[in-house]
């Protein structure tokens, strides 16, 4: 099981850290990415990192979000900076190799 937690409301330009916390899965082995919907709009990817630490992002999102992983926690973080409000959307975490999604948490940003 995967639990994602730290949405919430922030104003433009403000920071938000998004963790997704493991369970059940051999979470050190997996590949971990975090996707979001906002209103209206299909799902997208927003940053990826794979169990050797290898990340990659969105362009949306690149020089603004950060994902990295503490495997003694099995938790996965991404810290968001300079949010806009096109960010605004429910973000989910996801396992790939465990093919194992997570709850969303929302994200708010306000102009």
């Amino acid at each position: 099981q995967l639990q994602a937690s730290g949405g919430g409301l922030v104003q433009a330009g403000g920071s938000l850290r998004l963790s997704c916390a493991a369970s059940g899965i051999i979470f050190s082995l997996d590949t971990i990415s975090w996707y979001r919907q906002a209103p209206g709009k299909e799902r997208e990817l927003v940053a990826h990192i794979t169990r050797g630490g290898n990340t990659n992002y969105a362009d949306s999102v690149k020089g603004r979000f950060t994902i990295s992983r503490d495997n003694a926690k099995n938790t996965v973080y991404l810290q968001m900076d300079s949010l806009k409000p096109d960010d605004t959307a429910v973000y989910y975490c996801k396992a790939e190799e465990s093919f194992t999604w997570g709850q969303e948490t929302l994200v708010t940003v306000s102009s």
